[in-house]
């Protein structure tokens, strides 16, 4: 399915598309193995038009219920082996997510008649050891427990709170992504003309020490604003921040509710100030198309199905400096 706008430039153009949970998961959320390999599969044949018409493709991809399938593995095991720490689950995550993504878009591509080219990058984001967040983790992930059963994971170090009659959670840290230290191999397979997954789930966080050598850390890191950073370093053209709607809407869940279409940074942060985005969904991904569109580049909210539509210039929250 040809592209506008993509095969007609001197070079080909440089798309990178954030893959959101629904990419992951059944539409009710089910995180089933069964379950991740049909949206997958579904999700890449979106992304093998993309490639096919002549696009380079960087693909990242969210991890929330996968990685809080591993919580659940280490609570249950708590008693008997120490919990995998979460940069590992982390890292375990964008292994799995990757070849999945691997085996669909190849297949996605082969039935097209291309040659498929693809490599997953098991990837690491850089943050600041003294970042804010640290002193005060606030993201919870996981899902809750009973007093009891958390004070065993708060024996081996974790940070959990009492959130009244749901119980109690586990609360992380949740800096902001500065670089995505995999870029030069992104770039040079990107060159060789692969197809690159990498900082899968916002990329492992890690942090330089005193002596100079890098040390992952459990912490999260949000997945859009690291799409947008590595984004800004790869040169990408276009942003795409594929979610489960068909654009940003103001006004969400009232009769007044309006899509938005193309839109100035400057404009979408005037919305967002005045709440029209929900913190735990549609914020992260307007601050982080905003961040991009600032640096002179082009992104777009929309769903997986309008991917081609948003390049063309035609679907989505297109967000433009």
């Amino acid at each position: 399915m040809p592209v506008p706008g993509v095969v007609n430039s001197v070079r080909p153009v440089r798309v990178l598309i954030a893959l959101g949970g629904n990419a992951m998961t059944a539409p009710d959320g089910s995180a089933r193995p069964q379950d991740q390999r049909a949206a997958i599969t579904a999700a890449m044949e979106s992304v093998a038009d993309i490639v096919g018409s002549g696009a380079e493709v960087v693909l990242t991809h969210g991890n929330g219920p996968q990685v809080g399938n591993l919580l659940v593995k280490n609570e249950i095991a708590a008693s008997v082996v120490p919990p995998v720490p979460l940069d590992w689950c982390g890292a375990q995550t964008q292994g799995t997510l990757g070849l999945l993504i691997l085996d669909a878009l190849e297949a996605a591509l082969a039935a097209r008649g291309h040659t498929p080219r693809v490599a997953a990058l098991v990837s690491r984001t850089l943050v600041a050891a003294d970042d804010p967040h640290f002193a005060e983790p606030s993201k919870p992930i996981g899902r809750y427990l009973p007093v009891d059963e958390a004070a065993v994971m708060i024996e081996h170090g974790q940070t959990w709170q009492d959130r009244g009659e749901q119980g109690w959670r586990r609360v992380v840290a949740s800096p902001e992504p500065i670089e995505c230290l995999e870029v030069d191999a992104a770039q040079v397979l990107l060159g060789a003309g692969y197809v690159v997954v990498c900082a899968g789930g916002g990329g492992v966080p890690v942090v330089r020490a005193s002596t100079g050598d890098l040390e992952s850390v459990e912490a999260v890191i949000d997945k859009d604003l690291t799409a947008a950073v590595l984004a800004g370093q790869l040169g990408v053209d276009v942003l795409v921040i594929a979610t489960d709607v068909d654009a940003a809407v103001v006004g969400w869940g009232t009769p007044e509710a309006k899509a938005i279409g193309a839109v100035s940074a400057r404009e979408l942060r005037a919305l967002a100030a005045e709440g029209h985005f929900a913190g735990g969904s549609m914020g992260p991904k307007v601050d982080a198309a905003c961040r991009f569109a600032e640096t002179g580049g082009r992104a777009v909210i929309t769903s997986l199905n309008r991917i081609a539509g948003a390049l063309a210039g035609t679907a989505g929250t297109i967000v433009t400096s």
